[in-house]
């Protein structure tokens, strides 16, 4: 317990710092999403271009994990989607966004440190294999159904081009473009270029957390409180039961990478999940969300952990 708290509580320090930071005016909501701006332009790019131009997918390749973590990854969003867009009544953006939540983990500032403890070595496998689904796959398909929803009622051909035009201005996805490509043919990062790449995504974690903060202050939770706990319980819930599942009808994967899979998702969302609903006006929502489910994963990794890894 004590060792997941350890983990948790740099967390909730640094989103308690953006907090008191706009709550004492020492910076505005507007300073706050200049922040989140910087994040998502620079740090956030940077990390993923880092994350898979530094590990050749083949090295890493485990056909079955792959499959079983897509397949969860995809069966949480497209059930929180459903729920949003049916019994919510939410517009497509709305529920993407949701979706997303629900599917993507914090996988390299929790569920990673977590699944390390328990399964050792594997973990930095079951690490790599679930960023290439989260960065290749699930961020992707959000953001592209989240940019098709804001161009609803036009022609068909028209939102498409519209959300293709979108999406190759989306820092995001080119990042994903360019760390593929560098991953795919080997190539090298040269020095200076790297140091830079380094030191953007390391910032990209502390500042992230930080925007949570200041996007919580003045945040209406009431009225949101049953979005929210469908979120939280996509997440914490589906995203890891869809996991196990996949893991037991597969039944080809190596038992501490599991058991690692598990781990990673039953973490919450990752940490830019405010700043990606930033684009479509669901900061607070997301960042709502997010607090709230970090809190909460506290008991359900424990439980988790006590279930498979006593």
């Amino acid at each position: 317990m004590l060792d997941v708290l350890a983990i948790t509580a740099p967390i909730f320090i640094i989103i308690a710092l953006g907090y008191l930071a706009t709550a004492l005016k020492l910076l505005s909501r507007e300073q706050v999403r200049g922040v989140g701006t910087f994040v998502i332009v620079f740090c956030l790019p940077a990390l993923v271009i880092r994350a898979l131009a530094q590990r050749p997918i083949s090295e890493v390749f485990n056909y079955h994990y792959l499959v079983a973590y897509g397949l969860a990854s995809l069966g949480s969003f497209a059930a929180g989607f459903l729920v949003f867009r049916r019994l919510r009544q939410a517009s497509v953006a709305n529920a993407a966004i949701a979706g997303m939540g629900m599917s993507v983990s914090n996988s390299g500032f929790i569920g990673y440190p977590i699944a390390a403890m328990v399964a050792g070595p594997p973990a930095v496998v079951a690490l790599a294999l679930g960023m290439v689904i989260e960065n290749l796959v699930m961020i992707p398909l959000a953001l592209a159904m989240a940019e098709a929803g804001e161009q609803q009622g036009g022609s068909a051909r028209r939102v498409m081009v519209e959300t293709l035009k979108r999406l190759g201005r989306n820092p995001l996805i080119v990042s994903i473009i360019v760390g593929g490509a560098l991953s795919l043919a080997r190539v090298q990062i040269p020095v200076a270029p790297l140091k830079v790449i380094d030191m953007l995504a390391q910032a990209s974690a502390p500042a992230a957390l930080f925007v949570i903060g200041g996007v919580l202050y003045g945040t209406k939770v009431r009225g949101q409180l049953n979005e929210l706990g469908l979120i939280g319980a996509g997440k914490l819930l589906v995203h890891p039961l869809l996991l196990g599942l996949m893991f037991w009808l597969l039944a080809d994967v190596p038992a501490p990478m599991m058991l690692a899979g598990v781990v990673i998702a039953s973490a919450p969302m990752m940490s830019v999940y405010p700043i990606l609903g930033q684009r479509f006006g669901l900061e607070g929502r997301c960042a709502a969300a997010l607090v709230l489910t970090t809190l909460a994963s506290f008991l359900s990794i424990s439980a988790v952990l006590l279930l498979v890894h006593p």
